[in-house]
């Protein structure tokens, strides 16, 4: 059988995904041992332990000037920040990208200056937003809808027009009104594709998280790592680094989890992404 054409176990499965992450650790495990050789004093390469002892610290110590976890307390509010950008991000691609979609009036007025807006950095306009916005809670979440709002708009909008012309001609054959069109025919068809869109959206949505925290903020996980990096504590920022890779993982699988279950014929392929 030619090697394309095998399928794997899912103990196997575990252990070809484990392998990369096993000789990550390893490398830099002998990397920070043969830096510390050198000089024991090194704070570019920390050692595994010392990284423990700082995420513990962080984690399961009360702050002595707060009395807060640091890490969970960044944790919750950076996740409290990503979520409510992420939402209002999901209602505007809900209700622009299927009507841009579905409506050729509206996709011949909105769906250009959606492109164009689109195209804007948006760490290009963190200061006006801070300016518009102040340094709060509002200006971060502006960022995160701004910066992944017109590109679920425009793959929510892309995916109706992507539905079988067939499937709409029937709807209007057995008298279907617009919006029953929508909310019986395009929204079920789209729903797959708004996780998909809220997944690749989750990606720069970190970025601009962090970003925003690091610039103006007095909690959350880009605010912590900034803030240490004047000690070159890097037993902190590494962990920290690979707390937020972890988050991440961690809410793109639970969407791929969802959209298995509540779509499982979008995902008749088999292995998904």
């Amino acid at each position: 059988m030619r090697i394309i054409n095998r399928t794997l176990s899912r103990r196997a499965a575990i252990l070809l995904g484990s392998i990369p992450f096993a000789l990550l650790i390893g490398a830099y495990a002998i990397a920070s041992h043969l830096r510390r050789i050198d000089n024991p004093a090194d704070k570019l390469l920390p050692s595994l332990g010392s990284m423990g002892d700082a995420i513990w610290r962080m984690g399961f110590e009360a702050d002595k000037r707060s009395g807060d976890y640091l890490l969970w307390l960044d944790t919750i509010d950076s996740l409290s920040r990503l979520a409510v950008g992420i939402f209002i991000s999901t209602l505007l691609a809900i209700g622009l990208g299927i009507s841009i979609g579905f409506i050729p009036h509206i996709r011949r007025g909105l769906a250009p200056f959606v492109a164009t807006l689109s195209l804007i950095p948006p760490i290009t306009i963190l200061p006006i937003l801070f300016i518009i916005f102040g340094l709060g809670e509002t200006s971060k979440v502006m960022l995160i809808a701004i910066g992944t709002a017109p590109v679920m708009i425009r793959t929510i909008a892309q995916a109706v027009m992507d539905i079988p012309r067939e499937l709409i001609i029937k709807a209007e054959t057995l008298g279907a009104s617009t919006w029953q069109m929508i909310t019986r025919v395009v929204l079920p068809q789209v729903m797959p594709k708004l996780i998909t869109a809220i997944r690749l959206g989750l990606v720069p949505a970190w970025i601009f998280l962090i970003s925003a925290e690091a610039i103006a903020s007095t909690s959350g996980l880009g605010y912590r790592i900034f803030l240490v990096r004047r000690y070159l504590a890097m037993d902190v920022i590494l962990p920290y680094v690979a707390w937020i890779t972890l988050l991440a993982f961690i809410l793109d699988r639970l969407l791929l989890m969802a959209s298995r279950k509540a779509f499982p014929w979008n995902h008749l392929s088999g292995d998904s992404l």
